[in-house]
């Protein structure tokens, strides 16, 4: 296993991160805490120290389990992200969203489940278009100045919202958000927009969540898995299994698993990308272990961004033309070295 600095900071993370959704048997899915542990115990003797949760999976038991593993071990060996914002409860209007009340709240119910003085990274979960970004910034830096988190992180919320809340920490002082978590995979990578161009700007690392496309590209359900899937999926349309039998091909060419190819495919995107990789066996986290050793060709990774290139729109459709180019460059586009 290596490791990547998280952001613009210093914290050193491994290079696949293990998502713990899925920790605990509520919902009639998930791993009990003996499996729990397993997995916790093969991820870290693989060398893996970077650990994500959230308050609400599993109604707060994968905090607890990822607690009770660590409590008696070296809690500063691993680096445990939590999130905050969803709600925990139905007892209040503030026991939910992104306000200062409730993250004060929810963040000391995630130190008790976690048996720990600190969480290494907290997250804001969701945006709720409530929330004045300067009331979550100042937030995150007080419980930064408290220790009682060391570093701001933010996900699934609009570019334009994370760029300003950057830009306004830099002015004030406060701690920026060093980590982004957004859905992205080779069947969704509409990310390429605006979010990570964003997140290259500002020096933030992308933790990609549902990397596996729920399982789609592990080519499972055109294996006949039924799974989890819902019928009429976007992930199993015409250009979805497309996607997957390219996948598929190239990790057949290359004697590997597709979950190895797709996962992979991530990492080798040429921007700071750790992905999450959640398992309810031993067995599921061994296999995504085997991605690390990988190294996927440059014709591969064309032909994987061939087959799942998405329209960007306006204006990163107009800025690829040749006519823009030619006015913006003076025809030395590609004599100039790119950021």
């Amino acid at each position: 296993m290596k490791y990547k600095l998280l952001g613009r900071s210093g914290l050193k993370v491994s290079e696949l991160c293990l998502g713990t959704m899925g920790f605990g048997t509520e919902a009639g899915w998930g791993a009990d805490k003996e499996t729990s542990f397993a997995i916790m115990e093969a991820f870290a003797n693989a060398g893996g120290n970077f650990v994500d949760t959230a308050n609400i999976y599993k109604l707060g038991t994968s905090e607890k389990i990822i607690g009770e593993f660590v409590s008696p071990r070296d809690r500063d060996y691993f680096v445990i992200a939590t999130k905050y914002s969803l709600k925990d409860n139905y007892t209040n209007p503030n026991a939910s969203g992104n306000n200062r009340k409730n993250m004060m709240r929810s963040v000391e119910g995630s130190l008790k489940r976690l048996q720990t003085d600190f969480v290494d990274i907290l997250y804001l979960h969701i945006w709720d278009d409530l929330t004045p970004v300067d009331e979550v910034l100042r937030g995150l830096d007080d419980l930064i100045k408290q220790g009682k988190v060391n570093y701001a992180a933010i996900s699934d919320t609009p570019a334009w919202i994370v760029a300003k809340g950057n830009t306004m920490a830099e002015l004030m002082g406060w701690s920026q958000f060093i980590a982004l978590q957004v859905e992205y995979s080779l069947l969704q990578r509409s990310p390429e927009r605006d979010l990570i161009p964003m997140a290259q700007h500002f020096g933030m690392t992308l933790t990609p969540w549902a990397p596996l496309a729920g399982g789609a590209l592990t080519g499972k359900y055109l294996r006949g898995d039924a799974g989890r899937i819902k019928p009429g999926s976007n992930r199993l349309n015409e250009t979805s299994i497309a996607i997957t039998k390219e996948v598929m091909a190239i990790a057949e060419k290359l004697g590997v698993e597709p979950s190895h190819v797709a996962l992979k495919w991530t990492m080798q995107k040429g921007f700071s990308c750790i992905p999450i990789v959640g398992a309810t066996k031993v067995s599921q986290l061994e296999e995504n272990l085997k991605t690390v050793g990988l190294v996927i060709s440059e014709e591969d990774m064309q032909k994987l961004d061939k087959a799942s290139e998405i329209d960007l729109g306006f204006p990163g459709n107009f800025f690829k033309e040749e006519r823009v180019r030619l006015n913006n460059f003076g025809g030395f586009y590609d004599k100039i070295e790119k950021r």
